[in-house]
C-alpha cells in the first residue's frame, strides 16, 4: 500500500474533525488505519529521520486545512472543522488539494509569514509563470510556516515554568549576557511580583532587563501590560520584555508604547521565528546548496 499525500490526506482528515476534535496524533493513527498500512509502511522514516512519512503528510495536511479555516484550534493540539467545512466537503465530494484551497477567500493571505508586515509578494501561492527559483522560496514559506505551527503546538504542552526557561535561553541566544549560566536566570519562586525572568542586557552586566512569559489563550490586554509595568516600576527597572503564546490587543500595544519604560511586546508569531533564527528548540535536518554557473571561470584569462 502506497503512502498517501498530503493531499489525499485532506478530505478524510476533515470527515473525522467533522464528527469530534482531532490531534496530529490521533489522525497520524486514525489515517495509517484508513489506509491500511502495513506496520514497515506506519514506521518509515524521512530521509532527515526527523519523523515518519504519514505523520509528517498528516501534519502538512491539517497545516493546509488550518489555512483554509476548514479546522481551528479549539484547545492544546485539539482541532475542529469549522462551520464552512462541511460545505466546502460537499462541494468537493471527490477530494481536493491545494489547488481547491486557493479558492477559499483569505487563504493566500494565511500563509504569509507575518501577516500584515510583508507583500503579498510573499505568499506561498504561486502559479504557472513562476520560475523554479521562485517555486523554492514559495516552498521554504510553506516549510517555515509549518515549523513556526509545529514550535506553538510545542510550546502549548510545556509547562509554565519550562516556557520561561525556553524564553530565557532565546534571550540568551539573541546574545543578551552572553551565556546562559553567566548572565541569565529565571525566577523560580511562585510569587514572583510580575517577574518572570531576569537577564543581563550586557556581558558585564551594566544593566538588566526583566522578562514576563506567559502562555496565553486569548488577547493580551491592556491590564496585563499594566500590571508588568508597575511590576518593573517596583525593581526601578527602565527596560521590560514581555513575551506570549498568543496575541496582543491593539489598546495592550498602545499602552506599552506610551509608558516612560522600554517595554517590548512579543507575540506567537514573533516567538516562533526568533525561536527559529536563533535555533532555540530547532535543528537542522537538511541543507540544500543551489549553484550557478561561475562566468568569470569561463572568461578569457
Amino acid at each position: 500500500m502506497k503512502i498517501p499525500t498530503y493531499s489525499e490526506l485532506m478530505r478524510p482528515i476533515l470527515k473525522c474533525a467533522l464528527k469530534e476534535p482531532i490531534t496530529r496524533r490521533s489522525m497520524t493513527v486514525a489515517m495509517a488505519d484508513e489506509y491500511n498500512l502495513s506496520q514497515d509502511e506506519r514506521s518509515q522514516l524521512l530521509p532527515s529521520g526527523s519523523t515518519t512519512y504519514i505523520a509528517n503528510r498528516v501534519g502538512w495536511a491539517m497545516t493546509f486545512l488550518t489555512k483554509g479555516k476548514l479546522i481551528e484550534k479549539v484547545a492544546k493540539s485539539t482541532y475542529q472543522a469549522t462551520e464552512s467545512a462541511k460545505a466546502f466537503l460537499e462541494k468537493y465530494p471527490n477530494g481536493f488539494t491545494d489547488k481547491e484551497l486557493k479558492t477559499i477567500k483569505g487563504y493566500a493571505e494565511a500563509w504569509q509569514v507575518n501577516k500584515n508586515k510583508r507583500a503579498a509578494k510573499e505568499q506561498t501561492a504561486v502559479d504557472s509563470n513562476d520560475t523554479p527559483e521562485d517555486r523554492i522560496d514559495g516552498a521554504l514559506t510553506q516549510v517555515s510556516e509549518h515549523l513556526r505551527s509545529e514550535i506553538m503546538e510545542q510550546l502549548s504542552q510545556v509547562d509554565p515554568f519550562r516556557f520561561e526557561q525556553v524564553v530565557i535561553d532565546l534571550l540568551s541566544a539573541m546574545g543578551y549576557g552572553g551565556s546562559r549560566e553567566e548572565a541569565a536566570k529565571v525566577t523560580q519562586q511562585s510569587n514572583d511580583e510580575g517577574i518572570d525572568g531576569v537577564i543581563n542586557e550586557d556581558r558585564l552586566g551594566l544593566d538588566v532587563i526583566y522578562v514576563q512569559a506567559k502562555r496565553w489563550q486569548g488577547n493580551v490586554g491592556r491590564k496585563e501590560i499594566q500590571s508588568f509595568v508597575g511590576a518593573l516600576a517596583g525593581k526601578q527597572a527602565n527596560k521590560g520584555v514581555f513575551i506570549t503564546t498568543s496575541e496582543f490587543a491593539e489598546t495592550a500595544r498602545r499602552y506599552a508604547e506610551s509608558v516612560s519604560q522600554k517595554v517590548i511586546l512579543i507575540d506567537g508569531a514573533r516567538l516562533s521565528e526568533l525561536m527559529i533564527e536563533h535555533n532555540v528548540g530547532v535543528s537542522t535536518v537538511r541543507t540544500i546548496a543551489i549553484k550557478r554557473v561561475d562566468s568569470d571561470y569561463f572568461e578569457d584569462s
